[in-house]
């Protein structure tokens, strides 16, 4: 095996991340981000504000968060040109500026979520049923160890955050963020985002939507607030607290559909009307509830005492019973979009000790996950993606492998610049699609 001489190029450019060209032109492009941000707050230092939020935009696309992440940016050539920055804040005065925008800036960078994706026209695939999903639901961040302002005890049983995250449709468009206490319960403030998430989703499908909540927002508010909505059905879970398990198997098994799985199982499904009422108004809700009695364990063992399981779904739709369940079991994808800012965003640990600089990020993070799902979704989906296995979307880790991660050499040529890829590069087509796309948008 023959060595390598290793050389340092004085007059040559190369990138290990030609991706952020996309981010780019999905920032500057599809949203009106940098004329809001300089309406709000007038840049009065060297380095604008735009350029701060670029920045970290563009370290959040590598998957990176720590602040100490943009030092290796700020004598890149290829980040500048691709981002469309003139200054590369450092480290400090990344941190800085970001506390001090933080308030400011956050609604701004929230109602690009929208924007983009209407600019951008990124696919929102529908459900069997003809409606978009809505997928909302609270995720806990581990902030264990720290003295973070906000960072309190979660329900998984540590400090941390508790941010909500609102969905759209079966690409997992994020629509809407709020950034919360660990300790804030779901519920708690729960219905203006939900009203909020409802109008951003309005504004950019005109088809159906069906709203999809866990138990921790079983409460008869949420059900009076999505009632007279038009073209909004719902499913949300039943919290069954202190119900009566046998009262409600009896009724199962005199009223419901009742099937034995296996010996020793049956299950009872049904579902009724139920009158509710809310500030002096009435309105009917329907209720599906499963119970399911084992009077032997799935290893055969017989019990002395039978074990009774009961759930329930809250629904506006007039469909049978197994297909609201099944309807609803697709909201567990939700779990990943969650995953994927806390894993492949690295926003587990947020970098701030202020409450209002972790809402900014989050925030932020939000734009960017937005703009790495619509380049998986154009670029690694179909015959000419890179990626061999087809799928209905993209985790954004795999976009930041695949597309982000992609090195080239950038050429300047007269006042033009070029960017020079591999012969061997796999995903060149995929890139310029993507590319192209946003280019013309």
């Amino acid at each position: 095996m023959k060595r390598f001489i290793l050389e340092k190029s004085d007059d040559e450019f190369y990138t290990s991340h030609s991706g952020l060209a996309l981010i780019g032109l999905g920032i500057n492009r599809h949203t009106s981000l940098n004329s809001k941000i300089k309406r709000a707050v007038p840049d009065t230092k060297n380095i604008a504000n735009t350029d701060v939020i670029r920045s970290y935009l563009g370290l959040l696309a590598l998957g990176k968060s720590d602040y100490e992440a943009v030092t290796d940016m700020r004598n890149d050539k290829y980040f500048k040109q691709a981002l469309g920055i003139k200054h590369v804040p450092s480290a400090e005065t990344l941190r800085q500026r970001l506390d001090e925008t933080a308030k400011a800036f956050a609604p701004i960078i929230s109602a690009s979520y929208t924007e983009f994706i209407r600019k951008s026209k990124g696919l929102v695939t529908p459900l069997t049923t003809g409606h978009v999903a809505i997928d909302m639901d609270v995720f806990c961040m581990d902030n264990s160890g720290t003295k973070k302002e906000g960072a309190t005890y979660t329900y998984h049983g540590y400090d941390g955050y508790a941010p909500i995250g609102a969905y759209l449709g079966k690409e997992g468009w994020c629509l809407n963020l709020e950034f919360r206490q660990g300790s804030q319960h779901s519920q708690n403030n729960f219905v203006p985002f939900l009203q909020e998430t409802i109008s951003r989703a309005k504004s950019l499908t005109k088809k159906p939507l069906l709203v999809r909540l866990d138990s921790g927002h079983d409460a008869v508010e949420t059900r009076a607030t999505l009632y007279p909505h038009r073209k909004v059905d719902y499913i949300l879970k039943w919290n069954p607290r202190r119900q009566d398990r046998a009262a409600w198997l009896a009724r199962g098994l005199k009223e419901g559909e009742v099937t034995t799985p296996r010996p020793g199982k049956r299950v009872a499904l049904y579902s009724f009307n139920q009158l509710q009422e809310h500030k002096g108004e009435q309105f009917s809700c329907r209720l599906i509830v499963r119970v399911i009695e084992r009077s032997i364990d799935k290893h055969g063992q017989m019990l002395l005492t039978p074990e009774i399981e009961l759930e329930g779904w809250w629904t506006s739709l007039d469909l049978p019973e197994k297909e609201i369940i099944r309807l609803y079991q697709d909201h567990g994808t939700s779990e990943q979009f969650h995953s994927e800012f806390k894993t492949d965003m690295d926003l587990e640990r947020l970098p701030s000790g202020k409450f209002a600089t972790n809402a900014l990020i989050m925030s932020l993070a939000g734009l960017a996950y937005n703009i790495l799902r619509f380049i998986g979704q154009l670029g690694l989906l179909g015959d000419s993606s890179p990626i061999r296995h087809s799928a209905q979307r993209r985790r954004i880790r795999t976009v930041i492998q695949e597309l982000m991660y992609r090195a080239a050499r950038l050429i300047a040529s007269g006042r033009k610049l070029k960017l020079r890829f591999s012969r061997h590069c796999t995903a060149f087509n995929a890139f310029q699609r993507v590319y192209v796309r946003l280019a013309s948008g």
